[in-house]
């Protein structure tokens, strides 16, 4: 990207920091920005790595929760932040963070996460979901007492049940992923910062045999200094092995951390290696 693009790009962030109660459309910022709509996306696209509508939602979301937590009314949040209505905020909180505008209010009450223990070859796993969308995958050694507290560390206050009959098409399908069978798609629900769910987004298209190095990672996000921060980002991951943090390794070839240890990681990167090295052959 040239030095022009750049700073357009910072220009049009700075703009839409200062002008998020204004709700700018695409028009308004690529005029800001001086260029056409279309090359405005795409230079915007390739260096923040989301797109300006999605940029300008998580604005609005991180205001929103400011002003909720400030007592507001969904309404009055709303109106402030130049929504045309209440139903607007309550699609943006569902979209991006799983739940309603009143249940951030209330820091998750409300919500019912199901959990359940299953068997890997890594080790036992514990498995939440949240509406039947998939919130947490955490390997174990034995008492799920760890993999529980941090679970609801990350959603406080929600009532936590133990159901392994909801987890149970989650389990199937981690399974048939283990034994190498076609990944079936699975919901997930992901409750991050916008950068934590753009690197657990980038984890997901290193392919299954391939790894990559927190550099390489941080240079395809478009933020070649930002390795430490990505680094705590994926140990921050709260899925493991279907989001593939595992697959990141240190520029020196070295493995690295893993939150579920350095000996599974070991592990898990073997397993898919040879089954990509057995695909190769056939």
């Amino acid at each position: 990207m040239s030095q022009s693009d750049f700073s357009r790009v910072a220009q049009a962030i700075r703009f839409l920091c200062a002008r998020v109660q204004e709700q700018p459309s695409l028009a308004e910022v690529a005029a800001q920005a001086g260029v056409s709509e279309f090359h405005f996306q795409r230079i915007f696209q390739k260096w923040a790595g989301i797109s300006p509508k999605r940029f300008l939602q998580y604005l609005t979301l991180r205001e929103a929760k400011a002003l909720l937590l400030e007592s507001r009314s969904v309404l009055e949040a709303s109106l402030e932040l130049g929504l045309s209505s209440p139903s607007r905020l309550h699609d943006l909180f569902v979209t991006i963070e799983r739940m309603t505008p009143g249940q951030f209010k209330e820091q998750a009450r409300g919500l019912t996460l199901g959990w359940a223990v299953t068997e890997t070859p890594f080790g036992p796993a514990l498995m939440a979901a949240l509406e039947g969308r998939l919130c947490a995958l955490s390997f174990q050694a034995g008492d799920p007492g760890q993999a529980l507290a941090e679970l609801e560390a990350r959603w406080p206050r929600a009532r936590f049940q133990q159901d392994p009959q909801a987890l149970a098409p989650f389990a199937a399908a981690l399974e048939q992923r283990f034994r190498g069978g076609p990944p079936q798609p699975l919901a997930l629900a992901l409750k991050g910062t916008p950068f934590q769910l753009r690197v657990w987004e980038a984890l997901l298209r290193i392919p299954e045999g391939r790894v990559l190095a927190y550099g390489d990672l941080a240079r395809q996000l478009g933020d070649p200094g930002a390795s430490r921060a990505i680094g705590t980002a994926v140990g921050q991951n709260p899925v493991g092995y279907l989001i593939p943090c595992h697959r990141v390794i240190q520029a020196s070839g070295a493995l690295g951390d893993y939150h579920w240890g350095a000996e599974r990681k070991r592990a898990i990167l073997a397993l898919e290696r040879a089954r990509h090295e057995r695909a190769g052959v056939a």
